[in-house]
């Protein structure tokens, strides 16, 4: 029986935590040949005041770039 820990750090839907178990599942059943009923995930979601990386808490961080000004870098020539 397959037993898989995920730690986020932030803001994550219902929605997208469905669609992550989902495709993780899938992924067991796929490569590991488990029957999906045995796949058991858990999820802890950290507030980004009680997680630090670099010396410094998340939540002191600078936000990060979005995804659309990501791809916009990506597109600009330098």
């Amino acid at each position: 029986m397959p037993f898989v820990d995920i730690r986020l750090a932030g803001a994550v839907t219902r929605a997208q935590k469905a669609a992550l178990v989902a495709d993780i599942t899938q992924s067991l059943v796929e490569r590991l040949g488990k029957p999906a009923a045995a796949v058991q995930i858990n999820i802890t979601e950290l507030s980004l005041e009680n997680y630090a990386a670099g010396g410094l808490l998340l939540a002191d961080r600078a936000p990060a770039p979005s995804d659309r000004e990501d791809a916009i870098a990506a597109d600009t020539p330098r």
